[in-house]
């Protein structure tokens, strides 16, 4: 029974950590600029994602090291590389987390922002100092994350989106968009995110090859929760938008909740990104210090204070830049840059009998992993070039 919470709550942690304020914000941004032909880009995305995951979650675990020993068993000094970019774009990523929070805590309660982000920077903090904690970090993403889908689903039916339309550009769209592309693998799997599910089930002493079969099924189901829930908010934003309503710049996943069911869908909004913004400080928190604690005997020996201040860190940067929209974008821009790198590390380390021992990683697998890597390469230097392009116009 507490195997199968570990395993149902990493896949959980995997998928509410990618669903945060930067996904609302860039799902609903992105479907009022590319409408149906939105779709094609999450099926692109979610093919990706799972190349990603189902290589990293299994060579993480049958390794029974974290990525950041891997990386430096592969070349020394490597380890600390990757966790330094993991714990940079988990920053970055948490910025955004602790502003969906008091964001959240506006619409729902009226208070401040920034009072709302510091009562959920302390409840963040709460759910590690818990003595049992592991569990209730299972427990905290997988009811949440149930309540954020559900809410969801009901704003996807009443703004009333061309399903039929949305189905058939998400196999034939009319506008292909690379950075975007890139933007959503990024906010889906790039950086510490990839590595959330696969150090929660080292945590839980779920390892080796005896374990594989039940590592890949957590893995592909994480990513098809995540899936699920971009596809039901795209269909919200889609029939908003289809309407002729045009989303706020600002805050265009609360125009997508108000616009399709008046008052009610704002506060809606304000449960749902209350909750994927606490969760994903969660996951972001705990997979950020996860890559330091067997790098650096302070952080092992401190694990939870190192945790907290990361959280405390994220929170008085918030509060004194407040809420930037374009931040989240270029958090999952950011990652989705980082995700080559580290994949491509983890792809190397399971080619080495010192790492794996006697487990031989499928060569299928292998070759999805590096056409990732190099799909990821290609868009990120391209998408790159584009977003430099705008930015000198």
């Amino acid at each position: 029974m507490k195997k199968n919470s570990a395993i149902l709550g990493a896949a959980f942690l995997m998928a509410t950590s990618a669903i945060g304020p930067g996904f609302l914000t860039q799902t609903s941004l992105f479907t009022g600029q590319l409408l149906t032909s939105f779709g094609f880009v999450i099926l692109i995305s979610v093919l990706l994602d799972i190349g990603t995951q189902i290589n990293i979650w299994r060579i993480v675990t049958v390794s029974e090291n974290r990525a950041q020993d891997i990386a430096n068993k592969v070349f020394p000094g490597l380890g600390f590389f990757l966790a330094f970019l993991i714990a940079f774009g988990g920053l970055i990523f948490n910025i955004g987390n602790i502003a969906g929070c008091g964001l959240g805590m506006n619409v729902i309660t009226g208070m401040k922002v920034e009072y709302g982000a510091i009562i959920s920077c302390m409840i963040a903090l709460g759910v590690f100092w818990y003595k049992e904690a592991g569990r209730l970090i299972d427990g905290f993403a997988k009811w949440l994350g149930i309540i954020m889908i559900g809410l969801t689903v009901y704003i996807a039916i009443v703004s009333h989106p061309p399903v039929g339309q949305a189905l058939y550009r998400t196999i034939w769209p009319e506008e292909i968009d690379m950075m975007k592309i890139v933007t959503l693998v990024g906010g889906t799997v790039g950086g510490y995110i990839s590595f959330a599910g696969a150090h929660r089930l080292l945590d839980a002493g779920i390892k080796g090859k005896e374990n594989v079969k039940t590592v890949t099924n957590s893995a592909v189901s994480g990513i098809l929760i995540t899936s699920i829930m971009r596809y039901v908010l795209f269909l919200a934003a889609l029939g908003v938008v289809w309407g002729g309503v045009k989303l706020a710049i600002d805050n265009p996943a609360a125009s997508v909740f108000q616009s399709a069911a008046g008052g009610l869908g704002y506060k809606f909004f304000g449960v749902v990104i209350w909750i994927a913004a606490i969760t994903s400080v969660v996951g972001a928190s705990f997979t950020s210090v996860s890559f330091w604690k067997t790098l650096h005997p302070i952080v092992s020996k401190n694990e939870k204070i190192t945790i907290s201040l990361f959280i405390i860190a994220s929170t008085i940067i918030f509060v004194s830049i407040g809420n930037p929209v374009k931040l989240l974008v270029f958090a999952g821009a950011a990652n989705g840059i980082i995700l080559p790198i580290a994949l491509a590390v983890i792809l190397v380390a399971a080619t080495k009998s010192s790492i794996m021992k006697d487990y031989k990683h499928p060569v299928w697998m292998q070759v999805i992993g590096w056409s990732v890597v190099i799909v990821m390469s290609w868009m990120s230097i391209y998408g790159l070039q584009q977003f430099l392009q705008k930015l000198w116009q």
